[in-house]
């Protein structure tokens, strides 16, 4: 039966949601702790469970849309649409739940990708800033000539004048 098939999708999807979660809260350790060098690991590890999730999500639709059909709705259908329509007994009340759990684990998805790149932006600027430190020339203003000054001299007249 369709609805059996798409409970289990369902419920791999929400397992790679978790993993996903796991991917990106180690990502932020990473970030927070100061161990860049592992950073291209973590991030390529949660391309990975994004590309496992774009295929489950995928069968996920394929299935729902085969639900639906079976169930006299549009092969579109939503899952809270799917939910309100299921004849009675107990799918209502699964599919009601599987809804709910995807829901709260997008938003702390959400929230963690937008904590990780607040990071992100933060080591960047930070680490401009400490190389406009060390090389303050590359930092300074452009001459006449379309060069980088050295000198400490005024940056607002320009000496040829």
């Amino acid at each position: 039966m369709a609805i059996h098939e798409l409970s289990a999708l369902l419920w791999r999807e929400r397992e790679l949601l978790d993993v996903l979660t796991f991917k990106l809260e180690e990502e932020q350790l990473l970030l927070t702790s100061g161990k860049s060098r592992w950073l291209p690991h973590g991030t390529r590890e949660v391309e990975q469970v994004l590309g496992h999730l774009a295929k489950a999500s995928l069968a996920r639709t394929i299935e729902a849309g085969v639900v639906a059909e079976a169930w006299g709705l549009p092969t579109d259908a939503s899952l809270a649409q799917l939910a309100a329509a299921a004849p009675e007994g107990a799918w209502a009340e699964v599919l009601s739940a599987h809804l709910a759990a995807l829901i709260r684990q997008t938003s702390l998805i959400k929230e963690l990708r937008d904590s990780n790149e607040q990071y992100l932006r933060t080591a960047v600027r930070s680490t401009q800033e400490s190389l406009a430190d060390l090389r303050p020339a590359a930092a300074g203003t452009y001459n006449s000539h379309g060069k980088t000054g050295e000198s400490a001299g005024s940056r607002i007249f320009d000496r040829q004048f």
